[in-house]
């Protein structure tokens, strides 16, 4: 292990001005991927500040309805809220479905949005990678890809984000609050990670020195059906194939809101607009479910051994889709 510094902040303002002070710092939350990484040898920072006793560890009902959920509440604990499993059951689920246990009992809100790929090529500092250094070169692209995009890949990386939160998130329309040296903004959850282009470095939008403090789901989508569905090589304690979740309004007979993400399929949780937009004043039917969807998988681009990912997370959105919406639904 490299040596490195410690900073424990008391305050947001204080964590931010220590992460300035400190070149090659890193923010530390639970560090269930962090400290695996510096393990590794592909992280090495100079400075870890400790932002695990900021107080951003509790779960709020804003005035207007929406729930305000801290940085550092714990996976675990919120799956379990009851406001959480009550009117998101989607986050709830996708939040079981990852980790271990045990991890979920330490991994953080904010941490768990900024974990990084699981890519083997990544993980490997023998192996080229064009995120862990940029010019090396992907491995994964004419190597081992069988877990990897079919969805907004670039020659520069093929990787994809392992966030089981984060695909229901970006499906809830939740939102995601920073403070940084240029004070507090607010991302999109579906907009805050980025597809790697030509930068494949760049996991999220997230500007140097910025701390999550919060994550915002909105009262619209209180208590609306969702679900969360994930497909794996094993039960528990693995990363998804593909994963889907979904939000689902129906009034009248006919689709009046919707929101549909698939999880490892890109380099960030995909939001599937075309789905959407093709529901939006539709009868729930198994055939216009299978337009909608379509519609959206038509962008693949599978690799050498990754086609049945299509399938699979087609699979998944129709068996979602029907059960939010099953026959008779108004």
């Amino acid at each position: 292990m490299k040596p490195f510094g410690y900073v424990r902040a008391a305050g947001i303002e204080e964590a931010v001005a220590a992460y300035a002070a400190q070149p090659g710092a890193r923010y530390l939350g639970g560090g269930t991927n962090l400290v695996d990484l510096m393990k590794l040898g592909v992280e090495e920072p100079a400075t870890l500040v400790d932002i695990s006793r900021l107080g951003l560890d509790t779960v709020e009902e804003d005035p207007d309805g929406a729930l305000r959920i801290g940085a550092t509440v714990r996976n675990s604990d919120l799956a379990a809220h009851p406001l959480v499993r009550g009117r998101y059951p989607a986050l709830s689920q996708a939040l079981l479905a990852g980790a271990s246990g045990q991890l979920r009992n330490i991994a953080t809100t904010g941490g768990n949005l900024l974990q990084r790929t699981r890519c083997p090529y990544f993980q490997d500092i023998g192996k080229p990678c064009n995120k862990r250094e940029p010019g090396s070169g992907c491995g994964a692209l004419d190597g081992v890809h069988r877990d990897h995009a079919v969805l907004g890949h670039s020659p520069q990386c093929i990787a994809t984000h392992p966030s089981d939160m984060a695909v229901a998130l970006a499906a809830l329309d939740a939102h995601i609050e920073l403070y940084g040296p240029d004070g507090a903004r607010t991302l999109q959850a579906a907009d805050f990670h980025r597809l790697p282009a030509e930068q494949p470095e760049r996991d999220t939008e997230i500007r140097p020195g910025e701390l999550i403090t919060a994550v915002v789901l909105p009262a619209a989508k209180a208590g609306l059906p969702s679900a969360y569905r994930k497909a794996r090589d094993r039960a528990s304690y693995a990363f998804a194939l593909a994963s889907v979740a979904a939000v689902l309004r129906v009034e009248n007979g006919v689709v009046h809101d919707a929101g549909i993400a698939f999880g490892a399929l890109a380099h960030r949780p995909w939001r599937a607009r075309r789905t959407e937009e093709a529901l939006l004043g539709a009868a729930p039917t198994a055939a216009a479910f299978e337009r909608a969807v379509d519609l959206e998988l038509a962008a693949a681009r599978p690799l050498r051994d990754n086609a049945y990912k299509v399938r699979l997370a087609r699979s998944l959105a129709l068996d979602v889709l029907s059960r939010l919406a099953p026959p008779g639904t108004t």
